[in-house]
């Protein structure tokens, strides 16, 4: 039997084609985990910002949180693909509600929506109030919300749980051009930490895992000229990390192996962040 049979698993932000949601969904549902991958549904319904699914993948036939649930029923297990607006407190009910109905149950949680990499990465001077705003609301408001209601319905199950939230080295150290990002990914670690000491006595688990960089759809920009090679010069492992490196990492701290470990921030990263 694996690890995580009769384990009801949602995945936030699981609607990209070569991002970590897609590759956390799938280590879960190998490991025998019923699967709920979110998104914030049509692209047609969101600013050019925040899409879903970007041009390419669009023009692939790429259906997002759909497919990655398909590919997840192809483990045996059972998926369902859901929307999830998770700024919105009604949204986040409804969808712990109907994944209760439609599973019984939730013991897996992985905050992994996050706004995208953009139109926010300049000074503090040039950024926009309201996008600030909405990387605050996304990245931090977000999972407040989505960990503050399903973590109460795995109290009323009684039998404990994982809460795995997916941050970023920039939650420890902040770099130009990169405020609010970077607050908001500091914001998460100390929320967890919060919740792992609230949430310990249900044996509910709650800890951070803060990738580096790792190559996903996510930094494709970089690859133009010689941005791409001057990044990998900075990591001691002299190489980007893998999508399945990250998610096999998820998988292990939502499993029976791990029930001790909670109110931790674990760094992916090729040794780029060490110490302390």
């Amino acid at each position: 039997m694996a690890n995580l049979t009769g384990k009801v698993a949602i995945i936030t932000g699981a609607t990209r084609k070569r991002g970590l949601g897609r590759a956390i969904a799938i280590a879960l549902a190998k490991d025998g985990a019923d699967v709920v991958p979110t998104g914030t549904g049509k692209p047609s319904s969101m600013s050019d910002d925040e899409r879903d699914i970007p041009d390419d993948e669009l023009r692939e036939g790429w259906r997002g949180a759909h497919d990655v649930a398909e590919e997840c029923a192809s483990f045996g297990v059972r998926t369902w693909a859901a929307v999830l607006d998770v700024t919105d407190r009604g949204s986040v009910k409804r969808l712990v509600a109907d994944t209760v109905e439609r599973f019984g149950r939730v013991d897996i949680l992985v905050n992994n929506a996050t706004y995208p990499r953009g139109s926010d990465r300049v000074s503090l001077q040039e950024l926009n109030d309201d996008i600030w705003s909405r990387i605050i609301d996304v990245n931090l408001t977000g999972t407040m919300l989505c960990s503050k209601y399903v973590a109460a319905q795995m109290i009323q199950q009684g039998d404990g749980g994982s809460i795995v939230s997916i941050s970023s080295i920039a939650g420890r150290r902040g770099s130009a051009n990169t405020a609010a990002y970077s607050t908001s990914k500091a914001a998460m670690h100390v929320l967890s930490d919060s919740l792992a000491a609230e949430l310990g006595p249900y044996g509910i688990t709650s800890n951070v895992v803060a990738p580096g960089f790792i190559d996903t759809a996510r930094i494709d920009e970089l690859r133009d000229g010689d941005r791409w090679e001057r990044r990998l010069r900075s990591i001691p492992a002299g190489r980007a990390g893998t999508v399945d490196e990250t998610a096999d990492l998820v998988r292990y701290l939502c499993g029976p192996e791990s029930r001790y470990l909670s109110g931790q921030t674990i760094y992916v990263d090729g040794a780029e962040t060490r110490g302390g």
